[in-house]
């Protein structure tokens, strides 16, 4: 067991942090995606609280520690260096998801005092000292099955929080992905739901990455089957999607606030998909007008504008490709 690999600590520091981290993890504490230094000082601010310095049988409750005496045990007994200055980091950073998940308590004499009331200060939730007590035990794993029964951890409060937040987004075959929250991933949405149905009939969806997950879609062998550049290349355009009907394969940029298809951009595509068999058509799609003005000034000639909220029409940098009278 060994979470934390880049601190210079001591072994007898480092065994004791990493074993309040398996604690911590084991109750639910979500610890995936956040820095080796945060879940450190998050078991330190548990070990603080408990007033844990070697062996896990001296845990106890009632300690009603104030922030600047978790700062001094940091420096006291973990080799810190850290000013009592800093005492607001601890509530808002340290704390906060052992707080969250109810493992640490803030209470005060006055249940309803302020959070700056002096008589307040954190100490271990009583039935989880209990387990903390029995870890490195015969009963640890009896006392934790025991304790978390009936609990709601709060990794999975979290995660069902970003799972309802999620996009979801209907391809052209009927398949569903859902998307991270943002107005970028908003943007992709529209264009494979709004966009390529207008535009694109008879379309396949061969890749578009998420803000989280940059390969969510690909279809790796039909890309390749086009003579496709490498598909982990990092100049990947937003959404790639080919009509079979007319060998075109669309390119095309979802701007929010970055990334439209300038003339620099332009020439960078086009010498990555010099072996192509399909014909390209560029695309730079926009949320609205707004959006559009602020960067009109860098559209290259011989592409496309699509926006989002005027879906049923195209701005074409085509010169006189389009030129002509429309019929009435």
């Amino acid at each position: 067991m060994k979470f934390l690999a880049k601190s210079k600590k001591s072994s007898e520091i480092l065994k004791i942090i990493n074993e309040a981290i398996e604690i911590l993890e084991a109750v639910g504490i979500p610890i995936t995606g956040t820095t080796e230094r945060s879940i450190e000082r998050m078991a330190m601010a548990f070990l603080a609280v408990a007033n844990v310095k070697q062996k896990w049988t001296a845990a106890e409750d009632k300690r009603n520690l104030k922030t600047r005496d978790i700062i001094d045990f940091y420096n006291n007994h973990f080799e810190e260096n850290i000013s009592r200055g800093s005492y607001d980091d601890i509530r808002r950073k340290d704390l906060k998801l052992l707080v969250l998940s109810e493992v640490i308590v803030n209470s005060a004499e006055n249940a309803n005092a302020a959070t700056n009331d002096p008589t307040r200060g954190y100490s271990l939730e009583a039935s989880f000292m209990q387990l903390v007590k029995a870890y490195g035990t015969k009963k640890w794993h009896t006392e934790l099955k025991k304790y978390l029964a009936g609990k709601v951890l709060l990794k999975d409060q979290l995660a069902r929080n970003r799972e309802i937040e999620k996009i979801p987004v209907t391809l052209t075959d009927g398949k569903t992905l859902k998307l991270s929250a943002g107005y970028h991933n908003v943007l992709q949405k529209l264009i494979i739901e709004e966009f390529l149905p207008r535009y694109g009939k008879g379309c396949q969806v061969l890749y578009f990455g998420d803000t989280e997950n940059k390969l969510l879609h690909i279809e790796e062998t039909q890309l390749k089957a086009l003579k496709f550049f490498e598909l982990s290349h990092d100049k990947l355009p937003d959404v790639i999607a080919y009509s079979p009907q007319k060998n075109w394969l669309y390119l095309i940029e979802a701007v929010h606030s970055s990334g439209s298809i300038s003339e620099t951009r332009l020439l960078e595509l086009q010498k990555l998909t010099t072996d192509c068999t399909a014909d390209i058509v560029y695309v730079t799609a926009f949320l609205n007008r707004a959006e559009f003005r602020k960067w009109v000034a860098e559209i290259a000639w011989e592409t496309e504008v699509w926006i989002a909220d005027n879906p049923d029409h195209l701005i074409h940098f085509n010169g006189d490709k389009f030129l002509g009278p429309y019929s009435q």
